[in-house]
């Protein structure tokens, strides 16, 4: 008998439950827009180099009685489509020629020079970005990604550091001060006076952002019943979905970037403020022998459950008889290394690894140049968020009757498919091209989905927190790979999506090997693990058996009397 038995006795998924669930999900409304916010922070305006300072286009057009659009072909050249103007060049000298309306005049001859004065920015899409700001084009345009590198390298730091602060310290604890710090270093950087200053600020907000996320997830697995998890889990990630369209309304609206993102950080106040709500882990109590704690925890939860009659009979030793297995491997102090110390938890450290990057990988490669698509990048980001709502009720439906396993696979397997399906369309059919990339964005989802709550089944309950933390910074290093794959275009235009679906492909191969969680109890110990993947049973999966076994004899015996 073991901890989930208890869960069931004290109401199972609850008042409680509900309302537990439902805060901690709702930060997932902003935690998506903290990963998609370069988008629109730094969106690149049309821009082209300002004219020389001797010049100015307004006096000319009354001068000319041309409009200014005619007037800056004699200061800048085309691009080399022919339809639009240089981003990064301008003609040495102004060409007085090319106002007339018969000219002939090759322009691929005239001489060109850098802008040194500047760039004038267009404010059709954006009225201000990081970009506008700092003037992170041409030359200075690798900039523009190195933020959202540094963001990822940022979430890669706190997914180390946060997992096993949490397993030390608590999920409840490590989450209240990931809300805190988000707020306060968010807020911050949309006041940040130079870009330095604001890649710190961003890199310290990824921190906070990942310890929102793994100690969220984890905290939510461990008060809910087996049988919940799979609806609980699946149905809490709409919020992320959401979270997606609601900032591309934000960013529609605000079209600032210091605005924007001092909207989308300031909520985590009040999030840090409910916080303080709730419960801690009351497994992670017993095994860290606060059981007083973990037993005040189980009557609060009863008591807002409306199970009264059973405050007074879960004491201390009815505790401790359900987790005596647990809190016997507490007693030994548990590292990453343990992860990969025995062949169970290896392989499925190893598969969970392949999963979390090549998911990530896709998944931001897909969904972090929206501007490559020629709409508008508000309808995009709109777009790319509804995907994911029929693909996640699509996860739900496989997970609860093909299993996890199945379910991990389809998901890396399809998205595989359309993205090396994509290689095929011609680049002028861009509706195919963008209705492929959704659909492989909402595939990249479901796996996302699939994942997050098949590793919080797969670790056991005394490393789940440091295992979390692991195999997700594979993640974030997917995430900070997959915009440098994007400049292998240059070579092959179909090298990225062969890159992005190999990887796919090579995923979806891992997640074959790791084991079935379908109702299945969550293990508390890495020798329940070992148990699940030998195929034998546990010790405290034996005498669990072999108590539900006595039970039913004495209700027989009772009957037959």
């Amino acid at each position: 008998m073991g901890f989930a038995e208890l869960l069931d006795e004290v109401g199972g998924f609850g008042r409680y439950q509900w309302i537990h669930v439902t805060l901690i999900s709702l930060p997932g409304l902003l935690m998506a827009s903290q990963n998609l916010l370069n988008n629109f922070v730094s969106g690149v305006p049309t821009h082209y180099c300002s004219i020389p300072a001797n010049h100015s286009l307004s006096n000319l057009s009354h001068l000319h009685q041309v409009d200014e659009k005619q007037l800056l072909k004699m200061f800048i050249p085309p691009d080399s489509s022919g339809n639009r103007l240089a981003r990064c060049r301008r003609y040495a000298n102004p060409q007085w020629q090319l106002l007339a309306a018969n000219s002939s005049t090759n322009v691929s001859h005239l001489e060109t020079e850098d802008c040194i004065d500047g760039w004038t920015f267009e404010q059709s899409d954006f009225l201000a970005t990081t970009v506008s700001e700092w003037s992170l084009v041409c030359s200075l345009r690798p900039l523009k990604q190195m933020i959202q590198t540094i963001y990822m390298g940022g979430v890669l730091t706190g997914a180390i550091v946060y997992g096993s602060l949490s397993d030390r310290f608590g999920r409840r604890s490590v989450l209240i001060w990931s809300y805190l710090q988000l707020a306060v270093l968010g807020c911050s950087s949309a006041l940040s006076p130079t870009y330095s200053t604001y890649c710190i600020f961003r890199f310290l907000s990824g921190m906070a952002v990942s310890g929102v996320i793994i100690n969220g997830v984890s905290l939510k697995v461990e008060w809910i019943t087996t049988k919940t998890r799979t609806v609980v889990g699946t149905l809490s990630s709409f919020f992320f979905t959401f979270g997606q369209m609601v900032l591309a309304g934000l960013a529609y609206w605000l079209r600032d970037w210091r605005k924007l993102q001092m909207v989308v950080c300031a909520p985590n106040f009040l999030f840090f403020a409910y916080s303080w709500w709730y419960s801690e882990s009351a497994r992670w109590l017993v095994l860290n022998q606060r059981s007083e704690d973990a037993l005040k925890s189980l009557h609060r939860v009863a008591r807002i459950n409306g199970k009264s009659e059973m405050i007074d009979k879960i004491t201390v030793e009815v505790l401790h008889s359900h987790m005596k297995k647990e809190i016997e491997s507490a007693r030994s102090t548990f590292t990453v290394f343990d992860l990969l110390r025995t062949p169970g938890m290896r392989r499925i450290s190893i598969c969970l690894m392949a999963v979390w990057f090549s998911t990530s990988f896709a998944y931001y490669g897909l969904a972090m140049d929206l501007q490559k698509f020629g709409v508008s990048i508000y309808l995009m980001q709109i777009i790319f968020g509804a995907v994911d709502i029929p693909a996640k009720l699509f996860a739900l439906g496989i997970l609860s009757y093909l299993g996890r396993r199945v379910s991990q696979a389809v998901c890396l397997f399809f998205s595989a498919a359309i993205i090396f399906a994509n290689i095929f369309v011609p680049t002028d059919m861009q509706t195919l091209r963008t209705t492929l990339a959704c659909l492989g964005k909402a595939f990249t989802s479901a796996s996302f989905t699939t994942v997050y709550l098949y590793t919080g089944e797969l670790y056991p309950t005394v490393i789940r927190q440091t295992g979390m933390g692991f195999v997700s910074t594979m993640a974030r290093i997917g995430s900070m790979a997959a915009p440098a794959v994007l400049i292998l275009d240059e070579v092959l235009p179909a090298l990225p999506s062969l890159v992005y679906g190999g990887s796919a492909v090579l995923a979806g191969c891992f997640a074959c090997f790791l084991p079935e969680t379908l109702n299945v109890p969550l293990p508390d110990t890495i020798e329940d693990v070992e148990a699940r993947w030998s195929g034998r049973r546990s010790a405290s999966q034996q005498e669990c058996v072999a108590l539900k076994e006595l039970k039913e004899a004495e209700e027989s015996g009772l009957n037959a009397l």
